[in-house]
């Protein structure tokens, strides 16, 4: 399948929407070998956790030996506690979503605290002290209120729409006719379609010789020094 023109994201100056500019590529520091450029992507998960698709998707990655980013809404988190620690042990990356997936466009700086200061004290609980990553519910954020968020934020470079096709085969074309090198793809694991192609779409680009990697080790594997209150859409220099 042809690829697609690599997609662009640019920092706006009203609201923050785009990515930030990295640094010159750099080698791990965790003792494991480099990445080839040319095999790095990321998969990310919004929504949930939701049992009976999360649970599935993670046996899908397991068997695949996949990572992934999953960005917990935090009302979610309880009753499917064993799922985030499952995320955890398996080796993926735990972000925010907010508590409410609310719009961070236009809101007070109350609300933003709540919303992302709730969530993060319950991975914080749950999981142990760490920076959990932000991914603004629709990816923006005012730019005046970016300086609230005490992490990093993580928006996307390749959105097929799954949570509006609900067509695994739709959904599963529409990222691989884009999918390139250091690429963050959006899906949410809230919907079986959205299951069936996140497991279709890593079988397709592992047997083209892609390494799916959590968004921090993508950012990380091309020298790039994330920055709290700022957004990022791919691991591209």
């Amino acid at each position: 399948m042809g690829r697609g023109r690599l997609l662009a994201c640019c920092l706006l100056l009203a609201v923050l929407t785009g990515c930030a500019p990295g640094e010159p590529a750099a080698q791990r520091t965790d003792g494991e070998a480099a990445i080839p450029a040319e095999r790095r992507i990321a998969i990310t998960f919004d929504d949930g956790p939701r049992r009976e698709t999360t649970e599935r998707l993670l046996d899908g990655l397991a068997e695949r030996g996949a990572r992934a980013t999953f960005f917990l809404i935090g009302k979610q988190i309880e009753g499917n506690e064993d799922l985030a620690e499952r995320m955890q042990a398996e080796g993926h990356q735990i972000g925010s979503h907010t508590w409410n997936h609310v719009r961070l466009l236009g809101v007070t700086e109350e609300t933003i605290r709540q919303e992302v200061g709730q969530t993060e004290a319950a991975l914080e609980s749950l999981l142990g002290g760490e920076d959990y990553w932000l991914r603004p519910p629709y990816g923006a954020v005012d730019a005046a209120d970016a300086a609230l968020i005490g992490v990093p934020m993580i928006k996307w470079s390749i959105d097929p729409r799954d949570w509006e096709k609900l067509d695994a085969a739709q959904v599963t074309e529409a990222v691989l006719e884009h999918a390139a090198p250091d690429q963050i793809i959006l899906l949410h694991d809230i919907y079986p379609t959205s299951v069936d192609a996140a497991l279709a779409i890593v079988d397709a680009l592992q047997a083209e010789g892609y390494c799916f990697v959590t968004v921090e080790e993508l950012l990380e594997a091309s020298g790039i020094r994330p920055e709290a209150g700022v957004l990022y859409c791919s691991g591209e220099p």
